[in-house]
């Protein structure tokens, strides 16, 4: 019983990890496609991705986004980058910096 609850615990908090890098990601690739549509910008884009991951996760999670027009496989495009710091073992521990990035082609006018 006693190996059992730090091996739960542990499954626990790689999940928590795994979800708040895969809920940034996601709102990176959703900024980039919001930035990337005709009539849209970069900063418009930068306000997109900062609200939903404000709204899914934690206004701390918002510090470092970015959101810049950048090629993408030789056409006109946008890149969206979060840079987060998670704790890897409880909510005081250690962290981990996740770098995720979105790319979306950009529609013509």
């Amino acid at each position: 019983m006693m190996l059992l609850l730090p091996l739960v615990l542990g499954i626990l908090q790689l999940a928590l990890v795994l979800h708040v890098r895969n809920t940034l990601a996601a709102a990176a690739g959703e900024g980039a496609r919001f930035a990337a549509v005709a009539g849209s910008s970069a900063a418009m884009g930068e306000a997109k991705t900062r609200e939903l991951i404000a709204g899914a996760l934690s206004e701390r999670f918002t510090q470092q986004v970015d959101v810049r027009a950048s090629p993408v496989g030789g056409a006109a495009g946008f890149e969206a980058v979060v840079v987060a710091d998670v704790p890897i073992l409880g909510i005081g521990g250690p962290r981990i910096e996740l770098r995720l990035t979105g790319h979306a082609v950009a529609e013509q006018q």
